[in-house]
């Protein structure tokens, strides 16, 4: 297998493109070149060479009649590759991952991370400072440095498979969660609070299990020493809270906190009003109903 990119400066696009064909297809005779003949011999090319034709391995996302996402969205190199090379690199950038998955985590990857790239490589987007794809141009060697740009491209490649890597696997747990939250709601005696019985990240799971009339999340800490009541935003990422915990609670701690809410374990309550704390599960139980009570009052 020889797959070939361009040579010289380097974007985000080529180095997370190249990245993902590691995976997906193991070892490959690898060339960075703007030489015809060697682009024309290669079994893969890509962000070169003018040509998109995913039928003969050729992904050039330069031309005038460029490929587009269905929405319009101009593709990078890196979109391209990991539509098309994407599910079969999973398997080694989220170990353990199952067939069932795969769509799932492929999606999510695709919309939470590889469109940014695609958006800042066409220019359709705005890059603010810190953002990924100009992170990976200052691997590019300096006016002034020895190193070449083939070297330099390897190392920001190296670096590229350690963010793919977390991500893939953030993306896998997302994936995982949303079985353990909709088992929990099923478990549940009241709709409007669940019970999990580790920390993981529910708060997407809650909208794409389409979980309407949850109001509250009751999870442990990381060493199960204390116990949390977190409440549901009204949509996600939204700081807001579709019922906030009673007013009198908030800001207070320990001793104050157990007073105002009645129970003998309490350990906080935060300020805005969208999470509190108990040494017990039962406890925070008995304050997601009270919340759920003086909002009915309310």
């Amino acid at each position: 297998m020889k797959v070939v990119t361009h040579s010289g400066t380097f974007h985000a696009d080529d180095v997370f493109a190249f990245s993902i064909l590691r995976e997906a297809l193991g070892a490959f005779d690898f060339n960075r070149t703007r030489d015809p003949a060697v682009i024309e011999a290669a079994d893969i090319v890509f962000d070169v060479g003018a040509v998109y034709d995913p039928a003969k391995g050729r992904y050039d996302h330069h031309m005038r009649d460029l490929p587009r996402r269905s929405d319009g969205t101009p593709y990078s190199s890196v979109g391209l590759i990991w539509r098309d090379f994407g599910r079969a690199a999973l398997p080694k950038l989220a170990p353990g991952i199952k067939d069932d998955a795969l769509d799932a985590v492929w999606e999510d990857i695709d919309q939470e991370f590889i469109l940014s790239i695609d958006q800042a490589d066409n220019g359709v987007a705005p890059v603010s400072a810190g953002h990924l794809s100009l992170l990976i141009e200052a691997f590019n060697p300096t006016w002034n440095s020895s190193q070449s740009y083939d070297e330099a491209f390897l190392e920001a490649a190296g670096f590229a498979r350690g963010i793919l890597v977390r991500a893939c696997r953030q993306a896998h747990a997302e994936a995982q969660a949303l079985s353990h939250v909709l088992a929990a709601a099923r478990q549940a005696q009241d709709p409007r609070v669940i019970v999990l019985d580790s920390k993981l990240p529910w708060e997407k799971a809650v909208f794409t299990g389409g979980l309407q009339d949850l109001l509250f999340v009751i999870y442990p800490n990381e060493d199960a020493t204390s116990w949390y009541c977190r409440t549901v935003p009204p949509e996600l990422g939204s700081f807001s809270q579709r019922l906030s915990l009673p007013e009198a609670w908030r800001g207070l701690q320990d001793e104050d906190f157990c007073k105002a809410a009645g129970v003998a374990d309490g350990v906080f309550c935060h300020p805005s009003g969208f999470i509190c704390g108990a040494r017990s599960q039962k406890s925070v139980l008995q304050l997601a109903h009270m919340a759920i009570g003086a909002g009915k009052a309310g």
